[in-house]
């Protein structure tokens, strides 16, 4: 996968960007319910973080230029009434687009989780083939028609600035359209340019090759999260930031004992933290 475009700090040079803290934005709103969450593991990790309404981007009484990370959370927006995450989506189209791809132009981040994986489809921030906003992918009901509410594990395919020293991540699902669909051309361009990002998996590691529950939705390739194109916007279904702890592992107990077996520390926090944790290092 092609990397985010390297920061002007690398280069040895100071840009008007630099002068901004690295400083993230909750996207908030109706029906939006992980802003807190999202909010708690960003600061964790070292980021700060505001919780901002959509009307208050619209109104113009806060800016995305102030901000270096931009979070479009889990939850339900509108009620989905429209489809998942689309009325959201065409709020933001509809009045604050110009500001968006201007954003995406610096070297900044967009991370969307679960409705955020929906709104980004629906924007065509993801896959954004050769920064082309469209409809490329969707996310269509889950296979067994019902709400997934479950622990699933996942993996990373691709190492990149999300993925990077991350063997798995086991977190919470809760969506109801969460089917990863493409045609097959692009699948295959997925797969060529390492933007697939995490893929459900079994408990070793094995791939759910489409098995329920291990691919809880039954998402194409068990896809569970991809990026964009040019790496610096990453969607994906399941919670990380709704499993902070070592202890909101399903199997923690089992792993306490192992742990303690072997002489090894009991974490603190899961292994889900470190994607949070890669962000502020990018930035860093």
């Amino acid at each position: 996968m092609p990397s985010a475009s390297p920061s002007s700090r690398t280069l040895g040079m100071i840009s008007d960007q630099d002068m901004i803290a690295d400083k993230a934005l909750i996207m908030s709103g109706f029906g939006i319910n992980s802003e807190m969450e999202t909010k708690e593991a960003l600061t964790r990790a070292g980021m700060d973080a505001d919780i901002v309404h959509i009307n208050d981007l619209i109104d113009r009484s806060r800016l995305l230029a102030d901000y270096r990370l931009l979070v479009f959370p889990g939850g339900f927006s509108y009620g989905d009434d429209t489809g998942a995450g689309n009325a959201y989506a065409n709020r933001v189209r509809n009045n604050l687009w110009h500001d968006l791809t201007d954003f995406l132009k610096g070297d900044n981040l967009v991370l969307g989780i679960c409705n955020g994986f929906q709104i980004l489809v629906n924007l065509g921030l993801v896959p954004s083939f050769g920064m082309q906003y469209k409809r490329d992918i969707a996310l269509m009901p889950n296979r067994k028609g019902v709400l997934e509410c479950r622990y699933v594990t996942i993996r990373p395919v691709a190492q990149n600035l999300w993925t990077k020293d991350i063997e798995q991540i086991i977190c919470p699902v809760s969506h109801g359209e969460g089917n990863f669909s493409c045609s097959k051309e692009t699948l295959s361009r997925l797969k060529s340019q390492k933007m697939i990002a995490f893929t459900y998996c079994r408990e070793d590691l094995k791939p759910a090759n489409g098995e329920y529950p291990f691919n809880p939705n039954g998402s194409i390739a068990d896809i569970a999260g991809i990026t964009s194109e040019d790496g610096k916007v990453l969607a994906m279904m399941p919670h990380p930031e709704r499993a902070m702890e070592f202890v909101n592992q399903y199997d923690w107990p089992l792993q306490k004992e192992r742990l303690k077996r072997q002489g090894i520390p009991v974490p603190s926090e899961s292994m889900n933290m470190k994607l949070f944790r890669n962000i502020v290092d990018y930035f860093r």
